[in-house]
């Protein structure tokens, strides 16, 4: 036990160490930040701010906003790397499962009043507590957590603890070296205990409704309007190092609109899909940038049809997701048979998970409509009448409409309408169970294979499906404990994982990998576009003339 404990030691502050590089020190301003220049920006988001709540969001563009006006015990930077952000220091026990951050002096919310460590624990705790209508798997990494979120222990129980306005405790579950870069996402971020209780249900709901802690604040979004302004927090601990004083964001959800707002100088920064992407590819201001972003379907396991694993396998291996790639996304997105992306999850000896596990749900018209056929036949039904809910933005439109016509086409009596809603009502739908078959894109927290299966445990953060498999659960679990010191038994488990609730159950059809296509004005400088989590992160961020 003592030789296993201190290789567990060993591994735990080798892997730290790599995501951490010690305490962050302010720097002198770039040379290149002209003070006479104008710090402003214009940018294009692609789908309604949902919510300001880091506990409810499941949306990239909410999780993007949250991650401009919050900041958790570690912030990103370069895109991937992770460093100090509201923790000063960090001291991590011998057996890797206790960690003791303590705070920066004199840390501030938007409002004056100081960030405590108690602001942490009870934003960790409601990630864990099942009535606050959070569903968060990635949770369950602290002591205690499932335990919690099943109602069979109180929330005081969570392995998180503020042992002084400076110093909070984290006890884990099982090791996880990843906790920096799990720290640093939105999910994370501090909620003030303080004007939660006094805003309750309305909390996140609007600017009016919030206190932040991040490079920016929001002002001027009411809930449900489409453009706010996010401008410089004056008492963020790092706001010298901060130098845009006011973004102008606003949803976009057609490429044609992005695409002359910025050629008419009204927009710095917008993305591409379809045939813009070849129509500004070569264009000094166009960029792509690999993303471990997924777009899927999802099916709801609670309904008559939907609840038949069969019809679930046929619809994920009915369209040609080649041709989807090439005719309808078109942005350089890669086709995906996986639960887990590609180049996402690479193990030290170079090994792509993705590659160890196989595909797992490819384009195989003839293994579909044999799949169809037992569907129909155990359904006894000549004719399925389903539903496809997806968000009303142009990309989810148009895939929804190529979808309808591969499926009708290849799965003969299926008959397959479309819901187009905004997008704060599409996650709405779907935390009420109130679909057949939804598209959504999904961004992982972390940078380890996990998070993508864990999302289907029971319980799971994403599994609006219902889905729950026995074998599947034991899976997850024993890739987080029992092998959690074993990289290659750990590897083995979440692939068998996928391969029931992925290749065999089907409770989710992958259908591409996301590649981001943009155009970004050359006058904007340090713009990160990060390839997991929130889309970008503009803190570093200047404009030149």
């Amino acid at each position: 036990m003592k030789l296993k404990a201190l290789k567990r030691s060993a591994l735990v502050a080798t892997l730290l160490a790599s995501f951490v590089a010690g305490p962050v020190t302010s720097f002198a301003q770039p040379a290149g930040v002209d003070a006479s220049v104008e710090q402003k920006l214009s940018i294009a988001t692609q789908g309604e701010l949902a919510t300001l709540d880091s506990a409810l969001y499941n949306d990239v563009p909410s999780s993007d906003m949250i991650g401009q006006v919050f900041e958790g015990l570690y912030r990103v930077k370069n895109g991937t790397e992770v460093e100090f952000g509201q923790a000063e220091s960090v001291k991590v026990s011998d057996d890797g499962l206790t960690y003791t951050f303590t705070l920066r002096d004199g840390l501030k919310w938007s409002d004056g009043s100081p960030v405590t460590a108690a602001d942490f624990e009870y934003s960790y705790q409601r990630l864990a507590d099942p009535k606050s209508g959070a569903s968060v798997q990635s949770v369950d990494v602290f002591k205690n957590a499932a335990a919690v979120r099943k109602g069979e222990k109180e929330v005081s129980e969570l392995g998180v603890k503020a042992l002084d306005d400076k110093t909070l405790e984290v006890t884990l579950e099982y090791p996880a070296p990843y906790l920096p870069k799990l720290l640093s996402g939105s999910r994370y971020m501090p909620v003030s205990k303080a004007v939660h209780s006094a805003k309750g249900d309305k909390y996140g709901t609007s600017a009016d409704n919030v206190v932040t802690n991040g490079p920016f604040t929001i002002q001027d979004w009411n809930g449900t309007n489409l453009e706010w302004k996010l401008v410089k927090n004056d008492n963020y601990w790092d706001a010298a190092n901060v130098y845009l004083k006011d973004v102008q964001v606003q949803v976009i959800k057609e490429n044609s609109t992005g695409a002359d707002l910025f050629d008419a100088g009204q927009l710095d920064y917008t993305t591409l899909t379809d045939q813009f992407v070849q129509e500004y590819t070569g264009a000094d201001d166009f960029h792509t940038a690999s993303k471990a972003t997924i777009g899927y379907l999802s099916f709801n396991t609670q309904r008559e049809a939907t609840a038949n694993a069969d019809l679930r396998r046929a619809i994920a291996q009915a369209f040609d997701k080649q041709v989807y790639a090439d005719s309808v996304i078109q942005d350089g997105s890669k086709v995906l048979n996986n639960q887990v992306p590609k180049d996402f999850d690479v193990n030290e000896a170079g090994e792509d998970y993705q590659t160890a596990a196989g595909p797992m749900l490819e384009y195989n018209l003839e293994a579909a409509q044999a799949d169809w056929a037992k569907a129909k036949a155990a359904l006894g039904k000549d004719t399925i009448e389903l539903q496809l809910l997806t968000s009303d933005v142009g990309l989810s439109k148009r895939t929804a409409e190529f979808l309808q016509a591969q499926l009708e086409a290849n799965l003969p009596g299926l008959k397959l309408t479309i819901s187009s809603v905004p997008l704060k009502n599409r996650l709405e739908f779907q935390r009420q169970s109130d679909f057949d078959i939804f598209y959504g894109t999904w961004a992982p927290d972390y940078q380890d294979a996990l998070n993508f299966i864990e999302q289907y445990k029971t319980g799971g953060g994403i599994n609006f499906a219902k889905y729950s498999n026995a074998e599947y659960d034991k899976l997850v679990e024993q890739a987080r404990n029992e092998y959690a010191n074993d990289p290659a038994k750990r590897r083995q488990a979440l692939i068998q994982a996928e391969t029931i609730g992925i290749k065999q159950d089907a409770v989710a059809a992958p259908i591409y990998q996301s590649s981001t296509s943009y155009l970004l004005k050359a006058r904007v400088k340090n713009f990160e576009v990060m390839p997991f989590g929130r889309t970008i992160n503009l803190r570093p961020v200047y404009v030149t003339e």
